[in-house]
């Protein structure tokens, strides 16, 4: 397999995780996002959208984080991303969704140029970016008190948590200091486990 990322993207972090947890080798191709390299026809070629992640699985190439998760996660049952009830994996996707849909893509990097673009200054783009974040892991802070266990649904590692923890990383950007305590914990709790640690930005 090969995943095409970015470091420091937070969907290309969902996906090193589940690689990680999954035990899946892999060859890994960074793209610098800060230099526009997503935007070369090379790239364009592999994923029109020009965004990451692409996991590359012999001639099948995949887009889309959660969708590339919820893949490995039937190629590679063991341990499994989703609860085997109905309405736990529903909770647990929801949850991912909140933070892939509604909170990531609008502070990713290709928003937030845009805002500078329609002529917002540097503060201006700041604080819209943190009011994005928190309102929305304000939201995922409830949301948990509905299911968690040690981890976001429950006693096991989700979808949930392999979303969660890159938003996390994103927000500690924005604040020195986080103010979801249920949230920090289950981080806490899914950075004893070497998968995640691994998959970090900051890991050589």
């Amino acid at each position: 397999m090969i995943l095409y990322g970015f470091d420091r993207s937070s969907a290309s972090y969902r996906v090193r995780i589940a690689l990680n947890l999954k035990g899946v080798d892999r060859e890994d191709v960074y793209l610098d996002l800060l230099r526009g390299e997503q935007s070369q026809p090379s790239y364009r070629a592999i994923n029109p959208q020009a965004l990451v992640p692409v996991l590359v699985d012999d001639r099948l190439r995949l887009t889309q984080s959660l969708a590339i998760i919820e893949y490995l996660d039937e190629i590679y049952p063991a341990p499994p991303l989703l609860p085997s009830g109905a309405a736990d994996r529903a909770r647990a996707r929801a949850f991912a969704l909140a933070i892939a849909c509604e909170i990531h893509p609008l502070q990713n990097l290709g928003t937030l140029r845009r805002l500078r673009g329609f002529g917002l200054d540097k503060q201006q783009v700041l604080t819209w970016a943190m009011q994005v974040i928190g309102e929305g892991l304000d939201a995922c802070e409830r949301m948990a008190e509905q299911s968690a266990g040690r981890f976001t649904v429950g006693d096991s590692v989700t979808l949930a948590d392999v979303a969660l923890v890159p938003q996390l990383s994103n927000a500690r950007r924005y604040w020195s200091e986080l103010r979801w305590p249920r949230l920090a914990a289950i981080e806490a709790a899914c950075l004893e486990i070497d998968a995640f640690r691994a998959a970090a930005p900051d890991t050589p």
